[in-house]
């Protein structure tokens, strides 16, 4: 069955450190309309946050380039896209495992796919080393209905 989309949006903007605010700033108003709560909007946020910060310092490194961010809805859950082209990841499986980073010296945590991992429901990174990233994560958002069951029990 083919998923319906009930509603999208793309944005691109330079791998700058002070656009990660910009970008989840951005994120969270769009899927606002699924009318989260303030958890669901704050587990998102923290998501995109890692991801673009990810793009900035480790896809780009030194050098300015484009991020872009594709956000669809639908059955009422958000799915986010986040992709760079930067220098890729060689080895995911080990850039996921909790406390790697190839940045000890900027004092990383290297906990970045951890905390995705953690507040979305699903997260899936696809990468080719010397053409890019791309990190995808979708977050089903609860009705009012459905929590107000959840606190009935």
């Amino acid at each position: 069955m083919k998923d319906i989309t009930e509603n999208e949006m793309t944005l691109e903007f330079l791998s700058k450190s002070n656009n990660e605010a910009f970008a989840r700033v951005t994120v969270a108003a769009f899927v606002s309309q699924l009318d989260p709560t303030i958890e669901e909007l704050s587990d998102i946020k923290t998501a995109v946050s890692e991801a673009v910060t990810n793009c900035i310092i480790h896809g780009y490194e030194d050098k300015q380039g484009i991020i872009k961010i594709k956000c669809k809805i639908f059955a009422g859950s958000i799915h986010i896209e986040i992709s760079d082209n930067g220098k890729g990841i060689k080895d995911i499986e080990a850039a996921k495992t909790p406390l790697f980073t190839t940045k000890p010296n900027l004092e990383r945590s290297g906990m970045g796919f951890t905390i995705m991992e953690s507040f979305m429901d699903e997260m899936k990174v696809e990468s080719i080393v010397g053409l890019g990233t791309k990190v995808t994560m979708r977050k089903l958002i609860k009705t009012k209905d459905e929590l107000c069951s959840n606190t009935a029990e």
